[in-house]
């Protein structure tokens, strides 16, 4: 079985592609297989987020370029630009993963979290659209990380 254990943005003409959502693309080692069926295994040195457009570089020499697959989201759109910078800070404030972009965020569905933006004013749509939320101050290690919050208070 091939191995990757790196990540390239500098390629052309991949081999093939691998389509993940967000949660499947937070990867350090696992076995994996292409979407035309080359079996590999990722071996890096640390869990990353595998980003849209990153390229798996085998051992052979070959790419496996990586695609985020669509996944439901909700869309948060704000009045302006300064209601929307204020939606983004009740967002991370909850520490939840966000795709920001221009003019709406991208977040997960989570009905509470809903509820909340839409009483502050916020509208909130269903969609579907690859994630690809931002790293944050811990790197691409957003998924799961622990800070230490018991040192202040709230």
């Amino acid at each position: 079985m091939h191995t990757a254990s790196s990540v390239t943005r500098q390629f052309h003409d991949p081999s093939d592609t691998i389509t993940l959502d967000e949660t499947a693309r937070h990867r350090r080692r696992m076995k994996m297989v292409s979407d035309n069926g080359i079996e590999f295994l990722l071996d890096l040195a640390e869990a990353r987020l595998l980003r849209h457009g990153d390229g798996l570089l085998l051992d052979d020499g070959r790419i496996v370029e990586v695609r985020a697959a669509p996944e439901a989201l909700y869309e948060v759109r704000g009045r302006d630009s300064r209601h929307l910078l204020a939606l983004s800070w009740q967002i991370g404030n909850r520490h939840l993963a966000a795709q920001i972009l221009a003019d709406r965020i991208l977040i997960r569905h989570d009905h509470v979290i809903r509820d909340m933006l839409e009483g502050l004013g916020a509208t909130v749509t269903e969609t579907s659209a690859p994630f690809d939320p931002e790293g944050g101050a811990y790197g691409d290690a957003h998924a799961a990380h622990d800070h230490g919050h018991g040192h202040h208070h709230h």
